[in-house]
């Protein structure tokens, strides 16, 4: 008989309707699964957090629990799923593609839009697809159930806060659909690893997120640079990664961040797409800067987050940011 363990961590899917509006109630998702039918040869167990976490609360010490909670029972369970808030569902993802390191087994992530309690709740479909990708074997990475969509949880991104439709992996096909029939497109899921599952515990670091805007934020971004001590940024950019390379203020900003050792990698604000040398203005590796190829902003802030703790070199770091780890760029 194969094991799952579900980390409910909080969110919609488990709220209820309130005077005050929706809010997590303790105890109501386990009432609320224990009406499913069983799934044959399946167990499934359950961890729900004392304090459910409204998931625009999500911090660094709730990422450590959970990849805690999926260290210390992982030779017990085939796969994990964890209940977690829509708002930053893809950031968490992204973090635990990166911190499960050596993961041979599946971590899925799912909630909802509607909370179960609602007739129409999308939670329901979500959920029970999540049991199936949960349950096979075959599937060794992270990733997000939603809307019918398997999606790998590193290019995973939040699309919408109104249909049901939440998620999108733009740049990156589904791994999964599951219509009236389930189709599971293998050939895009990564390979076991051959390295033995040794979790990275994130530790703080200073990283921004800092994006370009014309006529607003230049000046406010120069100053950043100039007077703030940080580990690394991802510096969203323009189109395919073009910056006003004539503000010789920013350029010389940029370099002296570099040279101080900060670790700048170039991600492109464009939903679709990737950071290219095409142009003059795009070439920003003159400067020293790392690009971050077709990464989602939320996988770029997460790889530092976890290549920093890590204990790696500057220069080791920046050259595994433009490498495939987990499938959450396109090589060239």
């Amino acid at each position: 008989m194969k094991k799952i363990l579900i980390i409910y961590t909080g969110g919609t899917i488990g709220m209820d309707y309130t005077a005050q509006g929706l809010t997590p109630v303790p105890g109501l998702f386990k009432s609320q699964i224990d009406t499913l039918d069983p799934i044959p040869d399946v167990q499934l167990d359950l961890i729900e957090y004392e304090e459910l976490i409204d998931s625009s609360d999500i911090c660094l010490e709730h990422w450590q629990r959970m990849i805690k909670d999926i260290a210390d029972n992982y030779e017990m369970y085939d796969g994990f799923i964890i209940i977690h808030g829509t708002d930053t569902m893809a950031y968490t993802a992204s973090v635990l593609s990166f911190a499960l390191r050596g993961l041979d087994k599946p971590v899925v992530l799912t909630g909802s839009q509607l909370p179960l309690v609602h007739r129409r709740s999308d939670g329901w479909n979500n959920l029970i697809d999540a049991l199936f990708a949960a349950n096979r074997s075959d599937l060794n990475e992270v990733a997000i159930v939603f809307n019918n969509k398997l999606l790998r949880g590193c290019r995973a991104q939040k699309v919408s806060t109104y249909r049901f439709f939440g998620f999108d992996s733009v740049d990156e096909e589904p791994l999964a659909e599951f219509g009236i029939t389930m189709n599971w497109f293998t050939k895009r899921w990564l390979k076991a690893t051959r390295f033995s599952f040794a979790p990275v515990m994130p530790k703080p670091a200073k990283i921004l997120d800092l994006s370009m805007r014309p006529g607003f934020t230049t000046d406010f971004i120069i100053d950043t640079l100039n007077n703030t001590e940080l580990d690394a940024v991802v510096l969203q950019t323009y189109g395919s990664g073009n910056i006003p390379i004539h503000n010789l203020a920013l350029v010389d900003a940029l370099k002296a961040a570099v040279a101080r050792g900060v670790i700048i990698v170039n991600i492109t604000q464009v939903i679709e797409g990737r950071v290219s040398n095409d142009y003059a203005s795009s070439c920003l590796h003159d400067l020293g800067i790392i690009s971050g190829c077709d990464m989602t902003i939320e996988a770029a802030l997460a790889k530092l987050l976890v290549l920093l703790s890590n204990g790696m070199s500057i220069m080791n770091i920046k050259a595994a940011m433009s490498e495939n780890i987990v499938g959450e760029l396109t090589e060239s």
